[in-house]
This record gives C-alpha cells, structure tokens and sequence, in this order.
C-alpha cells in the first residue's frame, strides 16, 4: 500500500471516516485538553491473530497529527499473541483521543479478516487450489479489506466491475442464454481479457466450453458434481468453485481439483481481532 495513487485513495477514504466521528468537534477532548501536549500510548493486543492494517493505523494519526510518530514492534502478516504490546504512538493527546477510534475500527476490521484468511488458507495448504476473495465487501472499505486478504495468505479476485470479466446468472438472463452473452463479451471486450462464466449445472459447462470460456465457476455444486465438472473442463479452462464456501466447509472442496476457491466469508464474515489503546500519558 505504498504506492503514492494508494495512499491517495487511502487518504481520502481515512479523511471520510474522521469527518463521520468527528464532524465539529472533539468535543470530551477539547473540554480535557485545552492545549497541545505531546503524549504517548501503547497499542496492545488482545487477542491471538494476524495482524494487518498497520500503515492504515499510522496514517490516521499523521492526518490528524503531522508529527505524530509510530513505532512499531511487529510488521504486517505476522502472528501476534494476546498481551503483546504491537507499538507505541507519540504527538498530541489530542490526536491521539481523536484518532483512537478509527484507527483502531481499520486495525480491528483488516486483522481480523488477515486472521479469517490465514486460518481458511492452511486448510488448503498442500493442494493446488488458490483461495480467493469477493466483491462482498464493506462499502468503502474494498481497498482495506482486499489488502488484509493478500495478508492473510489469500489471493484477490477483480478488484471492481472494471477489472474483469465475470459473466453470472443474471447476466446469461439479460443477454438470453451462455453462448450469447460470451459471444457479446468476446466482441466487445478487448482479445487480452479472461472470460469467466458462472455456470450452475453440467449443460450450462458444456455450453460455456463450447463458447470458448477461459474460466468457469462452479457455482453452488455439490462435491460429486464439481468432480464431474473438473473432468469435463480438465485442459480446456480453469475451474473456480463458488457458493457459501466458509472455513468449515471447504475440506469438502480439497480433493475436487478445482485452480481457485472463492469465499466471500473471508470479508463478509470475518470477526474483528481484538487490540486496544492503553497507557496514555503526557511526555514530561
């Protein structure tokens, strides 16, 4: 997330959320602090997890606060343990009240789905099936969330609507069966693009084979189903199976053989990792 067209888009969406808890004033912090005063404050784990986010957490201080500092103990990807202390913040008491909240919501929300990941990615861990993310994200917090995905040991999907092909049910309805809509898609869109389409049942692959698809998701099949797809599609496209997929169904999905599986779980469903703000203190 380094790049500057990112922290950019980061920025703005960071500036979003200060302006959603802050839209006068801090009004409890500018009753108890009347004036600038350099303090610190640890940020402590408390719960076991992955930890991601922490540039996020960062910036949110610096927005507020331009000579806010954060030093950090631990580095995104890494495993951290309930009691850790994961970095110390310094600038003004003030920023870091106000900022508290935020930036612990972005470390909380991208831990806590790089945790989900991590535990769904080791289950398929030895096997030649790429786990992948969603668009089921949390409205405007797509860049955030994919980013802890990656964290977390798993592979991101299409960004948005303009990053890919993905022609699905209702898009086969609209354009009046599978051959149609890759047809329409094969002449409109430019000859570098995949073609993925999402396909429910066996006709629907061979129809999609037969129009030159690139990928075919398998969607909502049950496990003897997708092993008949895979052989029907074996050398002729990739397979990603798709539907419900959670931490506690995907060893049923190991053996099939499918190239990706994706889970919208990993965003959608994913519980916060547990961190805190504590020990605040003016630097005398």
């Amino acid at each position: 997330m380094n790049p500057v067209t990112t922290l950019l888009n980061v920025d703005n969406l960071i500036l979003q959320a200060l302006r959603e808890d802050i839209s006068s004033e801090d009004v409890t912090t500018n009753a108890v602090m009347r004036e600038s005063k350099a303090g610190t404050a640890d940020l402590i784990c408390k719960q076991d997890g992955i930890i991601a986010g922490l540039d996020v957490f960062k910036r949110v201080f610096e927005l507020l606060d331009d000579t806010a500092k954060v030093t950090f103990k631990v580095k995104d990807g890494d495993e951290v343990k309930n009691g850790q202390l994961l970095a110390v913040v310094e600038g003004d008491i003030r920023a870091l009240l106000s900022g508290e909240r935020t930036a612990l919501n972005y470390l909380q929300r991208m831990s806590g789905i790089a945790t989900y990941t991590n535990s769904v990615a080791k289950l398929l861990k030895g096997s030649n099936t790429k786990l992948l993310d969603t668009r089921k994200t949390t409205p405007n917090m797509r860049i955030f969330e994919k980013y802890a995905v990656k964290v977390g040991g798993g592979y991101n999907h299409r960004y948005n609507l303009s990053d890919g092909i993905l022609i699905k049910d209702n898009h086969i309805g609209a354009a009046g069966g599978v051959k149609k809509a890759i047809e329409m898609a094969k002449e409109y869109a430019p000859f570098v693009r995949k073609i993925e389409v999402e396909v429910e049942n066996l006709d629907m692959l061979k129809e999609a084979l037969e129009a030159g698809a690139d990928i075919i998701m398998l969607d909502n099949m049950t496990p003897e189903m997708m092993k008949e797809a895979v052989a029907l599609t074996k050398g002729k496209a990739e397979t990603e199976c798709s539907g419900n997929v959670t931490k506690e169904n995907i060893q049923n999905i190991i053996d099939i053989g499918v190239d990706y599986v994706s889970s919208g779980a990993l965003t959608h469903s994913a519980p916060i990792l547990d961190l805190s703000l504590k020990n605040l203190k003016p630097i005398e």
